[in-house]
């Protein structure tokens, strides 16, 4: 191992690797030290080459990092694997706002994106939570989703080309910036969503799309899930497409994001089973906003609002996100299982309450709360486990994931796989599926260097 690194500083140069308690902290304060051999901050593509070249010569496995705001251990590493984070390789390379794209380097945070293309007037689609440090290598590796999927699509939708390293070095680049290129097989689409188990990203050309000056959002109660389901289809088609968000919290949700002094006073009353945020964009300010609140008159003349309130302005608009974005007030759960699935919309309220009759048997009482993109399928879950034990946290995820199949669900939905969710893939995928995937990993990877393990056992 001592040989590797001296190599790779000779590669990279000094100030690129780091080893000792750099990487030993890597994993923050009050985390298990990183057992990684070495930390490596390339900062050009060619030296990501060097590094992967290098590395599986060596037959050493390489861990990529993006921003580390991954829930699924899908960059955890083991003892003596080198980590490549790409943190110094942020740089904006190229808007055009005439295309409508942006080529950028993979370390790039996804806010920094968002808040260049709206300097020219255009809008990076993708949207979430953690925007300030998640990254765009990132955000491809695990195929990201977030609050506005409903519309505009998950990452992949947002991606025209890629720039990627294979595990031997060889730079593959298909940096084009076209919608349509129907030139035999996707290249790129092996790689979004594939979690660095096949390659290194390390720059793209993104879609942008016009920037709406126009933004609606509303917060409604409902009394069931039954009226939140067909609220949903009712403000798609009255909004006509312009829907940006619909992010549907259970109360058991809304009642701890609500609490906080930094919150205030709800908007809505916490009594109701259902409350749903809607978010709309559209070119027209006083029309959008007229369109806006009829559609929400309507909805409530059929019943299927019981309670609402207009945002005013950005301020109140805030606190409506800042209340669906308040994951942290789930500590008073701890110790929690928390889940990224997806539910057809139709086997929602079956599927929770089957589970929910399951979990109760397992643990006595369940205490448990649920929200997520309904717009979308997503769902959010998470479960008060009592007392951490790891047999009875898999127990506990095998009655939320074992439902899934039954129903057409997806074990996840916008978090990727990692280590975390590798024992219960097979919920969601067939063999045959499965066994092609590790055909490809194969093929592209056959020292098995990038990211073992994480998806599928090799």
């Amino acid at each position: 191992m001592s040989d590797l690194v001296d190599e790779l500083r000779a590669a990279l140069g000094e100030g690129c690797v780091f080893t000792g308690e750099v990487v030993r902290d890597r994993n923050g304060p009050g985390m298990p030290p990183c057992p990684a051999a070495a930390l490596l901050k390339p900062d050009s593509t060619a030296a990501v080459a060097r590094t992967l070249a290098l590395c599986n010569a060596a037959g050493r496995a390489v861990v990529t990092e993006g921003g580390r705001t991954g829930l699924v251990g899908g960059t955890r590493t083991a003892d003596g694997d080198i980590l490549l984070s790409l943190e110094r390789m942020q740089r904006i390379e190229r808007i055009d706002p005439r295309a409508r794209t942006m080529t950028v380097q993979a370390g790039a945070t996804l806010q920094t994106v968002q808040e260049a293309a709206e300097a020219e007037g255009l809008l990076m689609a993708l949207d979430l939570g953690a925007r300030g440090s998640a990254t765009i290598g990132g955000n491809i590796a695990t195929n990201a989703g977030g609050n506005q999927v409903i519309r505009y699509g998950m990452m992949r939708e947002q991606v025209l080309g890629l720039e990627v390293v294979l595990a031997d070095g060889t730079v593959l680049s298909t940096l084009n910036g076209v919608l349509k290129n129907n030139t035999g097989y996707d290249l790129k689409q092996l790689f979004i969503g594939s979690e660095g188990t096949l390659g290194v990203v390390t720059r793209a050309v993104l879609r942008l799309r016009p920037l709406m000056p126009a933004r609606n959002t509303a917060l409604v109660a409902s009394r069931s899930l039954t009226q939140v389901i067909a609220l949903l289809s009712f403000i798609e088609r009255e909004l006509g497409g312009r829907m940006n968000a619909f992010e549907v919290m259970w109360n058991s949700f809304y009642r701890i994001a609500c609490r906080g002094p930094h919150l205030g006073a709800p908007p809505i009353a916490d009594v109701h089973p259902f409350y749903v945020l809607i978010e709309s964009t559209g070119s027209e300010p006083a029309a959008e906003a007229e369109q806006f609140l009829a559609a929400l008159g309507r909805a409530s003349e059929q019943g299927l609002v019981d309670e609402a309130v207009l945002a005013q302005n950005e301020r109140e608009r805030a606190a409506f996100w800042a209340i669906r974005d308040n994951i942290a007030g789930m500590i008073e759960l701890l110790p929690v299982a928390i889940f990224d699935i997806s539910v057809p919309v139709t086997a929602m309220e079956s599927y929770l309450e089957r589970t929910g009759e399951q979990l109760r048997s397992l643990l006595g009482e369940l205490r448990w709360v649920v929200f997520g993109h309904l717009g979308d399928s997503n769902l959010h879950v998470a479960v008060r486990i009592g007392r951490e034990e790891p047999a009875l946290r898999h127990q506990v995820e095998d009655i939320v994931y074992g439902g899934l199949a039954a129903v057409g669900g997806s074990v996840s939905a916008e978090h990727g796989i990692g280590l975390d969710k590798r024992d219960f893939l097979h919920y969601s995928r067939s063999e045959p599926e499965i066994a092609l995937m590790r055909t490809l990993k194969r093929a592209l990877d056959p020292r098995n260097i990038l990211n073992p393990g994480k998806i599928f056992s090799s």
